[in-house]
């Protein structure tokens, strides 16, 4: 099952190009707005009254991540498991280190306390929330940006990592997140020293309900099926899909072609995949000189039913289609 892909377009288009077939039938677009507890270090996104997805930060919190929920409510990705309790839901990390500076092993920043038998203790390697700016809301959709510092010893800047976050209803609880990571080297030149074998950009760690281990089904866009087949393959896009209590839904990650292609998939049937570099950044050293930028753009598809009837390869096309006019020109 290979299946056709199709060209880029400009920023923030997919939301209205996915979304819009599917609502054209709709009286009206679904309610979505946001809950922001500061203090709490809690955003919500609201999808016609019920929570969608959960953006949590804060002092206590080794690096930001999200949590998204299913059309019938399920969360889909888990905080913290063992083995493994560094796994952060859905979230974005690397291992890098500024000219001059130690390794920041953040993609480890659970295991970096400067007291480690403190719970409380401060993290030597930390992605901090710096800012959200003020949400974007717009009928059936609502636009986030987060600003983000990568940081040692709680005092050294890494990198400055801006996130550009769309999320967008398309009916019957379903909706499309559209991402955007950007680090820049602001400080000096930085090396990035991921290993070949642990890291994604981004990952996200399924509930053991939708895993391959708890009887779901991982499939990619070449019809791999399940970790044997989709594990470093090369693929656009990967989905994670499972009947719960009678319920079928999934979850679906995009590598939008604003990427550079072909690049292959971490996955793993326990409930971690996501997309790597090209090859010549997969587990190789390079350098991101100072005041350069890195981006790397993905879709995430929630989605009722399993990857045929959720008609993710489609949905995948819809998303990185060309614009054709209209509100997403802009």
């Amino acid at each position: 099952m290979k299946l056709q892909h199709a060209p880029a377009y400009g920023p923030f288009a997919a939301a209205f190009l996915l979304a819009g077939p599917l609502l054209a039938a709709a009286k009206t677009a679904p309610r979505v707005e946001t809950k922001h507890d500061e203090k709490a270090g809690k955003l919500v996104v609201m999808i016609d009254g019920k929570q969608a997805l959960l953006y949590r930060y804060g002092d206590g919190v080794d690096l930001p991540y999200y949590v998204p929920h299913s059309p019938s409510g399920k969360p889909m990705t888990v905080v913290r498991t063992n083995p493994y309790p560094h796994h952060r839901s859905f979230w974005f990390a690397d291992r890098v280190q500024r000219a001059g500076q130690r390794v920041g092993k953040f993609y480890n920043a659970l295991y970096s306390r400067a007291d480690k038998k403190d719970p409380n203790s401060p993290f030597n390697d930390r992605i901090r929330h710096v800012r959200l700016e003020p949400p974007r809301v717009t009928p059936g959709r609502v636009a986030l940006v987060k600003k983000l510092l990568w940081e040692i010893d709680r005092k050294t800047p890494i990198l400055d990592e801006t996130r550009r976050l769309t999320v967008t209803a398309l009916g019957g609880g379903e909706y499309l997140m559209d991402v955007t990571f950007t680090v820049t080297a602001s400080y000096g030149d930085v090396a990035f020293v991921s290993d070949a074998v642990h890291y994604a950009w981004p990952y996200l760690r399924m509930t053991t309900a939708f895993s391959v281990k708890g009887g779901g089904t991982m499939t990619n866009s070449e019809g791999g099926v399940n970790q044997k087949g989709t594990h470093g393959k090369v693929a656009t896009w990967v989905d994670y899909s499972n009947t719960i209590g009678g319920v079928a839904e999934g979850l679906a990650v995009f590598s939008h072609t604003d990427n550079k292609h072909p690049h292959a998939w971490l996955t793993r049937d326990y409930g971690t995949f996501g997309p790597r570099r090209i090859s010549a950044r997969s587990g190789k050293r390079f350098t991101l000189e100072k005041g350069a930028s890195l981006s790397r753009r993905i879709g995430v598809l929630v989605h009722r039913g399993d990857v045929r009837t959720g008609k993710v390869a489609q949905r995948y096309a819809a998303y990185v289609r060309p614009a054709a006019g209209g509100e997403a020109q802009r």
